[in-house]
């Protein structure tokens, strides 16, 4: 009777000890399981832009005679918050920079938008400035006649609008010309997970719009200049000769944040994400901001009806806006530094502006057209079209850019 007694405790013992065991698996299960996704959404290979990889370019730079297309965003980074500037790495090295090209907004990027850009000396370096954005948009045969190799290492900011491609395109045609390889030092896009707006019409190129792309092209300026050399873009059908060294861990998708603002008025991710639907009143009588704090995250004009919108701002000149649209009077419309990141250029902002506009006749000014690549938008606004109804005329030309696009893809989306 003992002996059976004392093998039903041993055996109630045994199974109470198994029992906290399962216990203990069932409540620390989901705890491993979180640790796990934590690790998965946080442990994410770093973005490197290809200025960073030194030993994939240093090797090309030997003997040779340089010239850079380069503003402040040609950084290459030295520690967690620390950058070198390319030129500046370049020259500490021993390499040949003979000039530096500079695009609209300057060499050092302190310059307003539209600002002419004149040739002259870094004060830091003592090199030749040469302008990219004034009287010569593109290099002249004797500014080029001493280089062996140009690099271009620009940030853009993937909207059809913003010039920095345009410069491209001239560097690519008269590299093209004389015979001189270009070295892209590739960057993230940081408007590169979407592609939207209509696709630019031939007669309507600028250089705010040169090519037959949409708004948002989704391209990094590597892939851009692979589509300019293949779509045969460049006068008489020329080639440049590139040589592109890639972004490391990045897709179309990724989000990344800039280390430095691309151009005075992009100040921050919002602003950037914001630009390419908000630039559509740079060719209005409203204000996207220049001349306050939130360039690119605020629109307004004194005109617009008080009654609808239900924020305003004054703009008043600072560095990048020293004359700013509308300034020193109060302007009518909205602030959207609380917006949700957009996928896709949003309409809503120029349409509600339109619609509440007192001056509807002169809403529009010439450079809209320049801006939208076609006549048809500004139409179909004051038609009073919805938004899914101008979409719908984009889709065509999207799908056959789409297609397009995809051979010269150098990451995936």
């Amino acid at each position: 009777m003992i002996k059976r007694l004392l093998k039903s405790t041993f055996l109630l013992f045994v199974l109470g000890i198994l029992s906290c065991g399962n216990a203990s698996e069932k409540t620390s299960a989901p705890l491993n399981r979180k640790s796990e996704i934590f690790q998965t959404d946080t442990i994410q290979k770093q973005v490197i832009p290809a200025a960073n990889l030194t030993e994939l370019y240093f090797p090309l730079l030997e003997n040779k005679n340089i010239g850079i297309v380069g503003n402040q965003t040609s950084l290459i980074k030295t520690g967690s918050n620390e950058h070198v500037h390319l030129v500046d790495s370049l020259l500490n090295s021993g390499f040949r920079v003979k000039k530096v090209f500079a695009p609209e907004h300057g060499f050092r990027g302190t310059a307003d938008a539209g600002e002419s850009i004149r040739d002259g000396i870094d004060a830091k370096t003592g090199l030749p400035i040469i302008s990219l954005y004034g009287n010569n948009k593109k290099p002249s045969t004797e500014s080029l006649k001493d280089l062996d190799l140009m690099i271009f290492d620009i940030q853009d900011v993937g909207a059809r609008f913003y010039t920095y491609i345009s410069s491209l395109h001239y560097i690519m045609e008269a590299c093209a010309e004389n015979n001189i390889p270009v070295l892209i030092l590739d960057r993230p896009n940081p408007n590169g997970h979407y592609i939207d707006g209509p696709v630019l019409e031939k007669e309507h190129s600028s250089f705010v719009g040169m090519h037959p792309v949409p708004v948002v092209h989704g391209m990094s300026i590597g892939e851009y200049a692979q589509m300019i050399n293949g779509e045969g873009w460049l006068k008489n059908q020329l080639k440049a000769e590139l040589k592109i060294i890639k972004v490391k861990n990045y897709k179309h998708s990724t989000v990344y944040s800039l280390p430095i603002k691309p151009s005075p008025n992009l100040p921050n991710d919002k602003a950037i994400n914001l630009y390419p639907s908000l630039c559509f009143f740079e060719g209005t009588t409203v204000n996207a901001g220049r001349g306050t704090d939130k360039q690119f995250q605020v629109f307004g004009a004194p005109d617009l009806d008080r009654e609808f919108f239900d924020y305003s701002y004054i703009p008043v000149p600072k560095e990048g806006a020293q004359h700013p649209k509308h300034e020193g009077k109060r302007c009518y419309g909205r602030d959207l530094t609380s917006s949700k990141r957009l996928n896709k250029l949003d309409l809503r902002w120029l349409i509600e502006a339109y619609s509440n506009s007192k001056d509807k006749a002169g809403f529009f000014n010439s450079f809209f057209t320049k801006l939208a690549g076609t006549e048809k938008l500004q139409k179909q606004i004051e038609e009073r079209l919805s938004i899914n109804e101008i979409r719908a005329g984009w889709v065509k030309d999207l799908e056959a850019f789409k297609l397009k696009r995809k051979q010269y893809l150098l990451y995936s989306d």
